[in-house]
Parts: C-alpha cells; sequence; structure tokens
C-alpha cells in the first residue's frame, strides 16, 4: 500500500484516520483480483449506493435531467443506474491507478491519435492536453502517463492521508501541479512537455464566465485560452471510454486545434463543449454527474440543486 511521507506517519495512525487505513486496505485488495471480477465487484458497490439515500445521487439524477431532457423517465433512470455502476466500477480503476504496474495498465488500453500528441510535441512549445470529468479520469490520467512523461493538474482532497497518497501516486508516473499553480504550468510547457487537466467543472474564480454547456449557462473557466497564448502550446482533447465486456479502455488523443486561442475565450470554450458533450452522449453513464455543474456567479442564479446545494460533489484528484 502507498506510504505516507516520512514524518508523518504517526499523524496518519490518528483514529480520524482509522476508516481511511480500512478503506486503502479494501481497495488494496481490489487490485489485486482479475479485471473482470474488480469490475463486477465495482457494479455491486454502485448498484448498493443507487439505493442509499445520498446527495451525490439526488445530484447526479438532476444533471441527467437538466442535460437529457429528450430522455424518457424510464430513460434516465436507467442512465442513472449505470452511473451508479461506473462510479463503483471507476473506484476498482482508482485501485489499479495507484498500485498497479505499468504492464498491467498498458495491457488494458487502446491509446488512438498518439501521432497528434507526436506532431505537437515536434514543434517544441509543449501540449495542454484537455478532457472531462469522466468516472474513468483517474486510469485514464494513468494510461497516459504509461506512454509519456506527464504534468497532472490536480486540486488535493481535505483528506491529508489521501491526499498524500495521490500525490504519491502521481509521482510515480508523472509531475502532479496544483489546479492554481499557472507559473508552474508555464515552465512545464515551454520545456515542451506535456500539461494535463480537465477544465469542465463549475469554476466561479477569477477569469470565469457563463458559457453554455448541453444549453444551460454554466460556471467555466477560461483560462486554457490564456495559458496556449502565453506559452504558445498546441491545445488536443484527451478522452477515455471504458469498453464493454471487461476489454478495458480506449482513450483517444485529438488533432491539435488550429486557430486556437481565438480572439473569444468564450468561443474557444464553446467549441470544447461541443467536443466533451459529442464524447458525454457517447458514454453518457461514464460522465461525472455528481458534481453540481450548474452553479452560477450571482445569487439570481438558479438554484438547480435545492437542499443539495450545499454538499459539494467533486472529484478527488484531477
Amino acid at each position: 500500500m502507498g506510504a505516507a511521507p516520512s514524518g508523518a506517519a504517526g499523524r496518519y495512525l490518528a483514529p480520524r484516520y482509522w476508516p481511511t487505513w480500512l478503506g486503502l486496505a479494501f481497495l488494496r485488495t481490489l487490485e489485486w483480483l482479475p479485471f473482470r471480477v474488480q469490475l463486477r465487484c465495482g457494479a455491486a458497490l454502485g448498484w448498493l449506493v443507487r439505493r442509499l439515500p445520498l446527495a451525490y445521487v439526488r445530484i447526479a439524477q438532476r444533471n441527467i435531467a437538466l442535460c437529457m431532457p429528450d430522455l424518457s423517465a424510464e430513460a434516465r433512470e436507467g442512465l442513472l443506474e449505470r452511473h451508479c455502476a461506473s462510479l463503483g466500477m471507476a473506484l476498482c480503476e482508482t485501485a489499479d491507478t495507484w498500485w498497479s504496474s505499468d504492464q498491467r495498465v498498458r495491457r488494458l488500453a487502446q491509446i488512438e491519435g498518439f501521432a497528434h500528441l507526436e506532431a505537437a510535441l515536434a514543434k517544441g512549445r509543449g501540449a495542454i492536453m484537455i478532457g472531462g470529468h469522466f468516472t474513468t479520469i483517474e486510469i485514464a490520467t494513468r494510461i497516459l502517463g504509461t506512454v509519456v512523461p506527464l504534468n497532472v493538474v490536480y486540486r488535493p482532497t481535505k483528506n491529508a492521508l489521501l491526499a498524500d497518497i495521490m500525490r504519491t501516486s502521481f509521482c510515480r508516473h508523472g509531475h502532479p501541479i496544483a489546479h492554481d499553480d499557472i507559473r508552474t504550468m508555464i515552465r512545464a510547457l515551454k520545456n515542451n512537455e506535456v500539461v494535463w487537466y480537465a477544465p469542465d467543472q463549475s469554476y466561479r474564480n477569477k477569469g470565469a464566465a457563463m458559457v453554455a454547456f448541453f444549453g444551460i449557462p454554466a460556471a467555466t473557466t477560461t483560462a486554457t485560452s490564456r495559458l496556449a497564448r502565453i506559452s504558445g502550446a498546441s491545445v488536443l482533447t484527451y478522452f477515455p471510454e471504458r469498453l464493454p465486456g471487461a476489454a478495458g479502455y480506449r482513450v483517444t488523443i485529438g488533432q491539435a486545434f488550429d486557430n486556437f486561442p481565438s480572439d473569444d475565450p468564450i468561443e474557444d470554450v464553446r467549441r470544447f463543449n461541443g467536443l466533451l458533450e459529442a464524447q458525454i452522449r457517447k458514454v453518457p453513464e461514464q460522465y461525472l454527474w455528481v458534481h453540481r455543474r450548474f452553479k452560477g456567479l450571482d445569487v439570481d442564479y438558479p438554484d438547480y440543486y435545492g437542499r443539495d446545494s450545499r454538499n459539494p460533489a467533486r472529484a478527488p484528484g484531477v
């Protein structure tokens, strides 16, 4: 099991971390299982999660209704059920991300479009790879890290033990960069390195704009345009897909965007959102619907989540 940094071991023996250690032991056990068995365990866990009165499930239900209004109530319920199963599978994938060998991870992965990344790096200005918060985000990041040195932009969890283990995992397969450390991102790009992040969650800090996501205005960062302009780096999409029948994963690297950044950062975001929405429609159960995506920039914006508005549902890590 991943160890905490030296000097911190005593702190992590405190009783408040005991449940975390139990969870880590469970994950470590899952990692030893065959992949097909892992997915079955994850689906079973997701079945249980769907039947618990959790805010996360209600948020996912609301997001699906907002983004997929053309689906019948029965179809939306089926999607929610599959999404919860996908969440359970993601837990197993986290175990593989943290502890499996590169050889095991690569055996499970099909990488398409790698030539697009090679062409971008050949220009010598680095590559910005952007994607979305899919339930496969952890394993997809690990897959990319097995074929190219990778800088991963992430937000640490509030649980210090998990944050340390996550960072240790990142350091084995790349270099973690704090989500607000723009200077380090630019330095990496100017060294012709790859920087990967997912800019699709609610963002209400400086530089935020209300940009349509599935036709609904959502608080969104426009920082990708600024980062690309300062660094001169190419911008490419990176989208994962968990394949049916325990066949592993397909990850796809898109072509570098032409005319990016444009003169309009909001139009740049709309362009990316269109690609992201197309990928979500391809594997809708694999998108992270538990995030409260539709939060506004002011009090006049509709409250879509009601009693769950103060229960943050954010993906850990990336």
